[in-house]
């Protein structure tokens, strides 16, 4: 499988507080970036898989709501996310 749990505690780790860290929302962004990338080369060779592109759809339309959350409460850790996983808005 492409992530399995040594991943996830990288991603944790490097974007969260801790390695446990699964609850911020910079840690569930930054795992939402990971696996929307993993996807987007998937369907790159798979474009006829649409239960694929759903999933991506709404795997961006979480992470947009998240980065949304985090620009209402503290647009700081919002501009600091972005510019660690070079998302654009």
């Amino acid at each position: 499988m492409y992530l399995d749990q040594a991943k996830k505690k990288e991603i944790f780790g490097q974007y969260g507080k801790s390695n446990s860290d699964t609850g911020s929302p910079e840690s569930q962004i930054a795992l939402f970036s990971y696996r929307i990338s993993h996807l987007t080369e998937h369907l790159k060779k798979n474009r006829k898989d649409h239960n694929t592109a759903r999933s991506l759809t709404q795997m961006v339309g979480k992470r947009r709501a998240l980065l949304d959350y985090l620009y209402d409460r503290d647009i700081e850790r919002y501009r600091a996310i972005i510019k660690a996983l070079g998302l654009r808005r």
